[in-house]
Formats: structure tokens, C-alpha cells, sequence
């Protein structure tokens, strides 16, 4: 996993799975349709859902189920049924529909092979667990994980990592957007060495009930909640609309960093401190001069080569995107690209986490993200959904909001 030097000690990198989405290019649409099983028969009553949607259905009495009205794109297919493992299922439509077969497999527990040992850490990894992956942003504190008894939770002291996963899926309310997660986590690691996040998985939306007035304010929180995020920024950048949308992007360049040595002269002084002999009639105390000397030298060592630059200059879209097929845009670039929301501010709330962006005293108090590419490129539809999954690495303000802050990949904003 790749790791980015920073000047800033307390700056969290965070590598957040963007959940596969269908994109709306073409003017026809498509479904998904197969049978849920077993070994033999067929799963009467199996929900299945659409990984990042709020679109379901129920297998019917022979196992059967169909998904109707979905464009091209990519989608995950999450299958539930009682007695029987989560199971999910990458889906491609292109020009045609597509046929499934899904098969399930048992849950059975084995109990004479578990061994059950009560960890007094628990709780405390459960609470990190909860922070990392729902959040610290206001709406993160109207959020509840309601069944926690199903996370398997490890620490790994000599790699400093914690690791979370599950068998079931893990069931989230959000009572400050309205929507209740059913999600399927397939891996979650935060190491404190290096302070990166990575979670992965597929989560399925469902509206919670609620009066009039409240949906009113969920709305009104789902809006905000949009408007900004990465979703938002890749939506706009597909349609070529980034700047009308609030977007300005920059680049976040790496330079010497100026308050670190060359590599050479710190070697240099740490190999003369090890091996120069001692001198005898010498009255000052030579071992706490070299002891001083050794210790601010192996510092220099440890500082970062680089340190991050807000370059001024605008980067222009044409020179970042391209198409990659009928379905998919393409995007690539040096350095990290450096994205200002510019019809939000930051709150009082993120200005006061590690997740703050070093900027210019002169450039607004915008919402600022980092995007740095962990490969050669990054492919996305129209409607924000990335089709590599991996391949980007978040600071700032998209690095801040998680889970607690998110909607579904069909979410359509209301018009102004």
C-alpha cells in the first residue's frame, strides 16, 4: 500500500473504496436477472440489492429474481437470506442484458473448532472501528452501528494495525440523512503508523420513516451532504461542468524539503559520529557532544525529503480527461490534483481534526481535497461511480467525510 510523506504530522490519508455505479450514456436500459441457490435448489425469498443504490427485489418461490430499468455500467449484486453467508457479485451491462447464476453458501458455525476469548480491548478497537469508517462529522454523531456483536476485530502490535471484518452484513442507521445501511464490508485496516484508512465493501440503502417535517431536514442534510463530495466532483467533470459546479482544481506538487539536509551530508556526519575514535586529554565530555550530534542527524534522516506546495496555477479539464469507451471517462495525472469546492466553506467542525489542508492566507477558507493517484489512471461514469476501485487516495475534506456523509450512487439533487 502506498504511503505520502507530509509536513504535516497529524494529516490522515485515507484510501476510500468508490462504490461501482451504472452510468445513464445510453438512452436504453437493461436488466439483471438469474436464480439464487444453493448446491441444488433453488432460495425462495432471497433479497438481493444493488451495491451503492436503494434498488432491491425478492427471489420468488423458485429462486428467480429480475432487476428491470438499469443503464450501462457496473454494478455489485448483494445477495441475504437466512442460514446463508452475504454473498456479492460483480455485474458489466453493456448493450445487452444479463443472466446470473448465484450460489450461496451455508452459514454453519463450527462450534467444537471456535475458541472464544474475551479481548478487554474490544471496545476501545470497536470505538476506533467507528471513527474511521462512519466518521467524525456531525452527521457522523447521529449515526449507530446496531449490531457491533458482528465485527471481528484484530490488532496486529508489530505491524500497529487494526483490522475489522465480518460475515454478516453490518447494519448502520443514520438518523442525520435518513437512510439505513445494510452493508457488506469486505475489508477494513487502519494502520497508526503510517495513519492510512483503507475500507472496502457494499452498502444497500434503505429510507428510514419519518414524518413530513423530518424528511423535509433530511433533504435539506442529504443536499449538503452531496453537493461537494467526490461523487459530486466526478458527476461534473464527466458533464465537463466542473468549474459551473463550484469546482476549481489546482495541483498539490511535491519540492525539496528546505529544512532537511542533503542525503549525502546527513550520512556523511552520522557514519563520522559512529566511527571517529576517541581522543584521550580531551576534558570536555566528548560522548554528550556526539550523543547531541547523533540524535539531530538521525532526526534530519527521518524528516521527509518533500514537503507539499499549493501550486496556483488552474488546470484545465480537457488536459485531464478523456474518454475511455461509450460508458467510461478516463482520467490521469502527475503530482496530486488539488480540487477547492468553492460554494462551501469549511466548518468550524473539520477546521479543528487532523484532516486540514495547508493552504495560502490569501485563498478562501474553501472546501479543499487531495486526490493523489495510486495508479497510472482512474476510469468513472457519469454518475460519479469509479470503476477502479483502488485507485485513488483522499486528503482533506473528502478524506474527513465517510460513511456517516454519503448517498446513493442514484441520488439526485434537488433543482435550483
Amino acid at each position: 500500500m502506498a504511503t505520502f510523506a507530509s509536513m504535516f504530522r497529524h494529516l490522515f490519508v485515507v484510501i476510500i473504496f468508490i462504490f461501482l455505479g451504472a452510468n445513464a450514456l445510453a438512452q436504453n436500459t437493461f436488466s439483471i436477472s438469474g436464480i439464487v441457490r444453493d448446491n441444488k435448489d433453488g432460495l425462495p425469498g432471497a433479497s438481493i440489492y444493488l451495491s451503492g443504490y436503494k434498488i432491491a427485489t425478492v427471489a420468488d418461490n423458485d429462486g428467480k429474481f429480475t432487476l428491470s430499468n438499469l443503464k450501462p455500467g457496473s454494478y455489485n449484486l448483494l445477495v441475504q437470506i437466512v442460514g446463508y453467508l452475504p454473498y456479492s457479485k460483480s455485474v458489466i451491462i453493456s448493450d445487452k442484458s444479463v443472466q446470473v447464476d448465484l450460489v450461496l453458501k451455508e452459514n454453519v458455525a463450527q462450534l467444537d473448532e471456535v475458541v472464544i476469548r474475551a479481548d478487554p480491548n474490544r471496545q476501545k478497537y470497536i470505538n476506533q472501528f467507528k471513527e474511521f469508517f462512519i466518521g467524525k462529522t456531525p452527521n457522523a454523531l447521529q449515526c449507530k452501528i446496531l449490531n457491533p456483536q458482528v465485527l471481528n476485530v484484530d490488532y496486529d502490535i508489530t505491524k500497529s494495525t487494526l483490522t475489522v471484518s465480518t460475515t454478516e452484513f453490518l447494519i448502520v442507521e443514520n438518523k442525520a440523512l435518513g437512510y439505513r445501511l445494510k452493508y457488506m464490508l469486505d475489508h477494513f485496516e487502519y494502520n497508526s503508523r503510517t495513519r492510512i484508512i483503507y475500507y472496502s465493501g457494499h452498502p444497500f440503502f434503505e429510507e428510514l420513516k419519518a414524518s413530513a417535517a423530518k424528511k423535509k431536514k433530511y433533504v435539506a442534510a442529504r443536499e449538503t451532504a452531496y453537493y461537494g463530495s467526490s461523487q459530486h466532483f466526478f458527476r461534473s467533470l464527466y458533464a465537463n461542468k466542473a468549474k459551473e459546479e463550484g469546482f476549481i482544481i489546482n495541483k498539490m506538487i511535491k519540492i525539496p524539503n528546505p529544512n532537511r539536509y542533503p542525503e549525502y551530508v546527513i550520512n556523511s556526519n552520522i557514519e563520522n559520529i559512529r566511527t571517529v575514535p576517541e581522543k584521550t586529554g580531551i576534558r570536555i565530555n566528548k560522548t554528550k557532544i556526539d550523543t547531541a550530534l547523533l540524535a539531530f542527524w538521525t532526526k534530519q534522516k527521518e524528516m521527509p525529503r518533500t514537503i507539499d506546495k499549493f501550486s496556483r496555477a488552474e488546470v484545465l479539464t480537457d488536459t485531464l480527461v478523456h474518454y475511455y469507451n461509450q460508458n467510461l471517462k478516463y482520467l490521469s495525472y502527475t503530482d496530486a490534483l488539488l480540487i477547492q469546492y468553492t460554494k462551501e466553506k469549511e466548518s468550524l467542525a473539520y477546521s479543528k481534526t487532523g484532516f486540514w489542508i495547508f493552504r495560502p492566507l490569501d485563498v478562501p477558507e474553501n472546501e479543499i481535497s487531495v486526490a493523489n493517484l495510486t495508479d497510472s489512471g482512474v476510469r468513472f461514469y457519469e454518475n460519479g461511480g469509479i470503476y477502479d476501485s483502488r485507485s485513488l487516495l483522499y486528503e482533506g475534506f473528502w478524506a474527513y467525510e465517510k460513511i456517516a456523509d454519503m448517498v446513493p450512487m442514484d441520488y439526485v439533487p434537488l433543482p435550483k
